[in-house]
């Protein structure tokens, strides 16, 4: 096997000098316009078929593999790389700070650009050895906007349809030389949520003339903890988060009104549903039993993020040769969304964790925090991993051979 590691270590100081650079000027979903520019110029440079303004402002790349002996038709897989920031004020104090006040990389999109050029250099080098196609695909708007869906409705998962999905996120809840690749469910499906609890306002020196909507939030609140605790199997799992409360501008005014906002998230299509329905009939029973009305609005989000079992063994493969004194964990799961569910349900894929903390340096605060930073050496084993398992997808037979994909 050509040793990927070793060619990435070569391109470290072209990874990280990318990586700073995104992350000096980030951007929101769809904003992407500076990013989107640099990713088109570099595959451009490297020869690779390239269309701009897919999903507003996705990127994709064609890299065409030059193997002899190539299934026919050749078979493409898909790399999915996302570009955006996040509204968020930087408060590492990092040289490479966000020079873009109230807009930060706190989920580590940056490293994630930079990895997947890297991987673009990488394969273009070694593009003799690649028996198919890879599509390269950096997204905008991974932040809860959509991208994804918007680059499908594109035609990004046509001509050609990929064979395979690949796609990577550093976690700094794990130190470099960690990664995971777990078979089945590995990140939940996602619902936002939106309540509104109305009442009769009043003056709050006669709350018995007023229907206090205050009250009758603080008991829907309560109330919704029970349904994981209560309605859900303890062998299952599910969140009920509400995160936002908003009702009353005045210390002696009892509101009309309060909003509740949050979100769901459940791995199981069976348990989804369960919480969706309990969620609705306790909101509406404690409004009642409180003398309120409520209005309920739930978005769907994102599916759960499913690895396909055949080529996660074949990508756990690839990492223990190419990486071999990478951490390896089979079982890693968490209840983060990410909207690569909507390629990896059409496409069988395999979604891969790469531990990206150093809590010497400080490096180690969590994503969506305000001093979220990464431990650079991720980049190259991660553009290592991304690369060997490129060529291992490609080659032959096909990972999926005599499996029901």
């Amino acid at each position: 096997m050509t040793d990927f590691f070793a060619q990435a270590n070569e391109l470290y100081e072209f990874s990280r000098s990318l990586r700073r650079d995104f992350h000096r000027h980030p951007e929101l979903g769809f904003q992407e316009v500076r990013t989107a520019g640099i990713v088109a110029r570099e595959l451009s440079a490297l020869g690779f078929e390239v269309s701009t303004g897919v999903g507003k402002t996705g990127v994709v790349g064609m890299l065409e593999g030059g193997a002899s002996g190539q299934a026919q038709p050749p078979r493409t897989l898909l790399l999915r790389f996302d570009m955006d920031a996040l509204p968020i004020t930087e408060e590492t104090g990092a040289e490479y700070a966000s020079q873009t006040p109230g807009l930060m990389h706190a989920c580590g999109h940056d490293a994630h650009v930079a990895i997947g050029l890297t991987v673009a250099r990488l394969l273009a080098a070694n593009r003799a050895q690649l028996g198919g196609n890879v599509k390269f695909v950096f997204q905008p708007a991974e932040e809860g906007m959509g991208g994804a869906q918007s680059m499908i409705d594109d035609g990004v998962l046509e001509n050609p349809r990929p064979d395979f999905a690949l796609g990577l996120h550093v976690w700094n809840d794990r130190p470099v030389n960690w990664m995971a690749i777990t078979d089945g469910p590995i990140m939940a499906g996602a619902e936002i949520f939106k309540v509104q609890i109305s009442g009769k306002g009043g003056h709050g020196a006669l709350p018995n003339l007023a229907i206090d909507p205050v009250l009758a939030a603080a008991q829907v609140i309560t109330a919704l903890q029970g349904i994981v605790s209560r309605n859900v199997s303890p062998l299952e799992a599910a969140v009920v988060s509400v995160t936002t409360v908003h009702g009353g501008e005045a210390f002696n005014v009892i509101p009309q009104a309060v909003n509740l906002s949050g979100t769901i998230r459940t791995f199981d299509p069976a348990t989804r549903q369960r919480v969706l329905d309990r969620f609705q009939q306790v909101i509406q029973g404690v409004a009642e039993a409180m003398q309120c009305r409520a209005a309920i609005e739930i978005i769907p989000l994102t599916a759960a993020v499913v690895n396909n079992p055949a080529v996660s063994a074949r990508v756990r493969q690839t990492l223990v040769q190419a990486l071999p004194r990478v951490e390896l964990h089979t079982n890693f799961i968490t209840m983060g969304s990410e909207d690569m569910s909507c390629f990896m349900q059409q496409i069988p894929g395999c979604f891969i964790f790469a531990g990206s903390a150093d809590a010497e340096r400080g490096l180690n605060f969590s994503h969506h925090h305000p001093r979220f930073d990464i431990d650079e050496a991720v980049l190259p084993r991660a553009a290592a991993l991304m690369s060997a398992a490129a060529v291992d997808l490609l080659g032959s037979p096909s990972p999926l051979a005599g499996s029901a994909g």
